[in-house]
């Protein structure tokens, strides 16, 4: 049944950017137009070079230039009179890290129009910004307090929004992101050799680094064990120097693989023997989603919400504080280990997500359905 409704997507980033909040934002924008909700998505775009205006996959797209290009500010004045000229009955802001929603949600109550903010929480490289994350809620929330409904991705999140925001947790829908990549060759013909990849932004807190480290340790347990990091970011450099000083250039790898590909990216997880993400901090990552999906074997550390999936037994765990022989044992234990049937598990795919996002739409405009088109 068509949905008629408008619902403008307010997101930092966008496709061809990649990251977690970027993959959700197209899955969950494609299936509701899909089911005929009328979805913009608004993007920020700091290079000042990306289209201003597109349709991609039944979305309509639109970006205002953001400052300053080389950090993850986002500010973005041309938000507000984009919000304004949207005609939305409803705005969706994603991510609560950047300038985007002070910005966004003042706007909205400015001109009347509802919103609903999904968290997606992250880490930061820098300690200082770290440190100063949970001050920066509190700062807004009041404006969270005002949001007709607040997606978490995790109970981790939830729990952590509604005691530093003081948010009602009545007002407060945990909806997890899917984990689905396309369809690959069955699992008996995949070659599942001693490969460790590790998918996520080339920035330090993300803990590729400390794969890295392990595999000294790693390769006498596991001679023949590669490493691949697959992401884009500026920790590159620093990276390819590491493992350049502890003498395992030769093995390990970096590389990217481009949002839209993800058929690409199904190929290369199952092929992993594990899947690595020794993060400071993640409130539900999708790339850890899509690995278990696959019945690969995940390393996470324990903190944030890895831990949550650490106790649903999705993942295996190390301390925060892991060494890097305490890692490389941990992954030399996964790579040697006898191949186990995989054991099926109840995941949310993006079709359930979006389905979820859509649920929380209908309560907050009980008329929707009703709307005609502006």
């Amino acid at each position: 049944m068509s949905e008629r409704f408008r619902v403008l997507q307010v997101t930092p980033r966008y496709f061809p950017d990649s990251g977690g909040i970027e993959t959700h934002v197209h899955n969950v924008s494609t299936r509701l137009a899909a089911a005929g909700v009328d979805v913009t998505v608004l993007a920020t775009d700091r290079s000042h070079r990306l289209a201003r205006g597109e349709r991609v996959d039944g979305v309509s797209l639109r970006r205002v230039p953001a400052w300053p290009r080389g950090r993850d500010y986002y500010l973005a004045p041309g938000l507000w009179s984009a919000i304004g000229a949207s005609g939305a009955d409803l705005v969706h802001f994603q991510g609560v890290h950047t300038l985007v929603p002070l910005l966004g949600m003042q706007a909205c109550l400015r001109q009347g129009i509802p919103y609903v903010l999904s968290l997606h929480t992250g880490g930061h490289s820098s300690q200082v910004r770290s440190r100063l994350r949970s001050a920066q809620w509190r700062l807004l929330a009041p404006l969270l307090r005002r949001a007709e409904r607040v997606i978490a991705v995790s109970r981790f999140e939830a729990r952590l929004f509604t005691e530093l925001a003081r948010l009602d947790p009545a007002r407060v829908t945990v909806i997890r992101n899917g984990g689905t990549l396309p369809p690959g060759p069955p699992e008996s013909t995949v070659d599942v050799r001693p490969l460790v990849v590790s998918v996520a932004r080339l920035e330090r807190y993300k803990g590729h680094h400390r794969l890295i480290e392990a595999m000294p340790a790693l390769l006498r347990a596991v001679p023949d064990a590669r490493a691949l990091i697959l992401g884009t970011g500026p920790y590159e450099a620093s990276l390819r120097a590491l493992a350049g000083r502890l003498g395992v250039a030769d093995r390990v790898a970096i590389d990217y693989v481009p949002p839209g590909d993800r058929g690409r990216l199904g190929l290369i997880l199952r092929e992993a023997g594990a899947v690595v993400l020794l993060s400071e901090y993640e409130a539900h990552p999708v790339a850890v989603m899509e690995a278990v999906a696959l019945h690969r074997p995940v390393l996470v550390t324990v903190n944030s919400g890895l831990a949550e999936l650490v106790e649903e037994g999705l993942c295996r765990g190390v301390p925060d504080d892991a060494t890097p022989d305490q890692i490389a044992g941990a992954l030399a234990a996964t790579l040697t280990a006898p191949a186990a049937q995989p054991v099926p598990v109840r995941l949310p795919d993006w079709d359930q997500c979006a389905a979820a996002v859509l649920d929380v739409y209908r309560s907050v405009l009980p008329t929707a359905g009703r709307l005609a088109p502006r």
